[in-house]
């Protein structure tokens, strides 16, 4: 392998094909730094590439008291600080245990600490986890205020030079019911270009300070080698304050990532002597393919990992009915049982009581949860009762809670001692403080509150709901962001209790829709909520995006029916559906029997398309929507099952604006192209063919959503 990296000063340390990935380490003879190059194992690199680059560390950290980097680098990144070019390469081992390759890299400092850093690969996945351990075996503390996940260097290997014009950097935004909004920007568009002299700095941070790890963008970032059709990419799996930086000093780009550090995230850590720290894994990976959803998807394929641990329930990934949009706030006995029997005998397994179900006459259910006793106005003799109906209706019950924070009309809010501070302060947003997970007697208070419920009343369902953001962190540690660090933590413990206790309890993760839609709590539970947007026309657009950074057979979208919708809107809502898991709401007791009809049609379609949306591959079609709350054009969603080949489905959604006479959808190889069912508010009048490869759809109306199964 010819790396063209310093006049031949580094040497090849291992390599190991990972797959259809390989991974090659880097060793820097003249001052023991250990670098790393993840490649497709199908993409040779050329002989002759003329670069001017220094070999990029695999691990990026930073100790209070050491030198910055370079160059201007004070405040943009603590990248290749002197806590970085300290640590010298001491050993690699490598273990195959289970199916699983762990490759662990050490390295060590002369002051007595040693990182040690860790690649896992599991046989037959298209991506690996990265984290990284450090050690302090020296007799003093010390303190880190930067540390991250994973780092590659050396991008792209296949272009000579500084790759102008050849480099691009994807990012996923995303704010409160527009979840999922993807960049691709040129790195010249972000001054990730080298300078005349190869001297300043360029780097673009970016990332969330909070608990909300989804608010303002996704933990992702992927490099594009638009040239030589490659890319390179990651997922941070935390569930706080995150950071991803794009770095670059001479004609390599590098991107890293991990936990926010001291100038983006408030966070140093202390580790007293005998301790060690270690960060969140990220999971990474490389490919060529012309594709982003093809890249893309082989980092969300990580998530099928979590669902094989999932109740035997969730097999099939049934439907969920969530009476929020029903009632409002205000379920009761009377309506739960009557909407129960309503939904009786149509298929549903999941019955949600959401929120409210804990809230005193007159009191708004936003400001009032925390002390969770069961209303006795809205539900007179208890829960039991109720739950039996649902029971009876054939469906698993579930209930709503939000854990970590309390409402101000709630007598926990006064539990101040318990809660979260900041600068000595009780930490409260507008109307929610928060609870201190690290304190064991929140810990006993939420087994009695949330287990016990849980467990009195047999509940198989549990919808997690997060409806505020802790922000930079709290007090308790030595920073906030460590405070914050360790509060999240323990959230995650908890909810390992939760599944312990009740072992088949079926997990959902919410938090304001889609604030926390990260891989790390994602592997903890079976679905998430995919958004806020519950009857908006966007929805499908949100749902399409969020195939490209969580799996959709664990992103939950919502069909709310209204007894004034026409064919054609419910039609629409049922269609969006299928990006994901299927859920119904609404005035499900006030339908017509021709609404049911459109209604149960779909569930049935669904049903049929379940074995694409668990193991498929998507590809989204057509112009980019540039506002999602007035959505113009059209777009195309085709999911292929992946394994056989033999079955898939396109879900297309028309918006406002004008239409093509003909919608032209070219199949990828390998689709099935016989059309074995159309679902629409008018089928039988669908004018739908595909010729020689390409799909042809003849749309008619505006706002109109359609679906196709197709078979070999």
């Amino acid at each position: 392998m010819d790396l063209n990296l310093n006049n031949n000063r580094i040497t090849v340390i291992n390599e190991y094909l990972l797959g259809d990935m390989k991974l090659c380490y880097l060793l820097d003879r003249e001052n023991g730094g250990v670098g790393m190059l993840l490649l497709p194992a199908g993409l040779p690199l050329s002989d002759g590439i003329r670069k001017r680059e220094e070999m990029e560390p695999l691990v990026q950290m930073k100790l209070t008291g050491d030198i910055y980097g370079e160059a201007y680098a004070m405040g943009n990144t603590m990248r290749n600080s002197e806590t970085v070019r300290c640590l010298v390469f001491k050993e690699q081992t490598s273990r195959l245990e289970k199916g699983v390759l762990e490759i662990c890299t050490t390295l060590e400092d002369k002051r007595h600490y040693m990182v040690t850093h860790h690649v896992l690969w599991k046989e037959g996945t298209p991506y690996v986890r990265i984290f990284c351990r450090f050690f302090n075996h020296s007799e003093e503390r010390c303190t880190l205020e930067m540390m991250e996940s994973f780092s590659l260097g050396g991008l792209s290997p296949y272009l000579e030079g500084d790759g102008h014009g050849c480099l691009y950097v994807h990012r996923i935004r995303s704010v409160w019911s527009q979840e999922g909004r993807h960049e691709a920007i040129a790195a010249e568009n972000l001054q990730l270009e080298p300078s005349w002299g190869y001297h300043a700095v360029r780097c673009e941070r970016y990332g969330q300070a909070g608990s909300m790890p989804v608010n303002k963008y996704f933990p992702f970032a992927a490099v594009e080698d638009r040239e030589n059709h490659v890319f390179w990419g990651a997922q941070i799996a935390h569930n706080a304050s995150w950071q991803m930086e794009l770095y670059r000093k001479d004609d390599g780009l590098a991107v890293s990532g991990g936990l926010a550090d001291r100038e983006l995230g408030h966070w140093m850590k202390h580790v007293e002597p005998g301790e060690h720290f270690q960060t969140p894994e990220a999971i990474v990976t490389a490919a060529h393919t012309e594709s982003f959803d093809m890249f893309t998807e082989r980092l969300t394929r990580a998530a099928l990992e979590g669902l094989e641990r999932a109740p035997e329930t969730e097999r099939d990934l049934p439907i969920i009915f969530n009476e929020y949009c029903t009632t409002w706030g205000n379920p009761s006995h009377d309506n739960i049982v009557k909407i129960a029997d309503c939904l009786k005998g149509k298929g549903f397994q999941y019955f949600v009581i959401d929120c409210g179900w804990y809230k005193e006459e007159g009191v708004p259910w936003d400001i009032s949860m925390g002390d969770y006793e069961v209303s006795k106005i809205l539900f007179p003799r208890g829960l039991d009762q109720t739950v039996e109906a649902i029971r009876s209706a054939g469906m698993i019950p579930g209930i709503w809670f939000e854990i970590e924070n309390v409402g101000r009309a709630a007598r926990a809010y006064q539990q101040e001692e318990h809660l979260l501070h900041k600068d000595g302060h009780v930490l409260t947003s507008y109307f929610r403080r928060f609870w201190n997970l690290c304190d064991p007697w929140v810990e006993e208070y939420l087994t009695e509150k949330v287990i016990g419920t849980l467990k009195q009343y047999g509940f198989g369902y549990m919808k997690i709901d997060y409806n505020e953001t802790i922000g930079i962190g709290c007090d308790g540690a030595e920073s906030p962001g460590e405070g914050l660090r360790r509060n999240m933590e323990a959230s995650k413990v908890f909810i390992e209790k939760v599944k312990a206790e009740i072992p088949d309890i079926v997990l959902e993760n919410c938090a304001s829709g889609g604030h926390r839609l990260e891989p790390g709590l994602m592997s903890q539970v079976s679905m998430a909520s995919f958004s806020d947007a519950h009857e908006c026309e966007e929805i499908p657009i949100i749902a399409a995006n969020l195939h490209r950074v969580i799996h959709p057979a664990q992103s939950q979208i919502w069909a709310v029916i209204r007894k004034e919708d026409s064919p054609k809107r419910i039609a629409y809502s049922i269609t969006n559906t299928f990006l994901g898991r299927m859920c119904l709401s609404g005035d499900v007791t006030d339908l017509t029997g021709e609404q049911w009809q459109i209604i149960e049609k779909g569930m049935a379609f669904y049903r049929k398309i379940v074995p694409a949306i668990r193991n498929g591959q998507s590809y989204r079609f057509g112009p980019k929507i540039r506002s999602a709350r007035h959505p113009e054009g059209w777009q195309g969603l085709l999911r292929i099952e992946r394994e056989t080949e033999e079955e898939a489905f396109l879900a297309i959604h028309t918006f406002d604006g004008p239409l093509p006479e003909i919608i032209e959808i070219p199949l990828p190889d390998g689709c099935p192209e016989q059309i074995v069912e159309i679902y629409s508010y008018e089928a039988e009048k669908e004018n739908v063919e595909i010729r020689n490869h390409v799909l042809y759809y003849e749309p008619d109306e505006n706002r109109k959503g359609i679906a196709v199964r197709m078979k070999m």
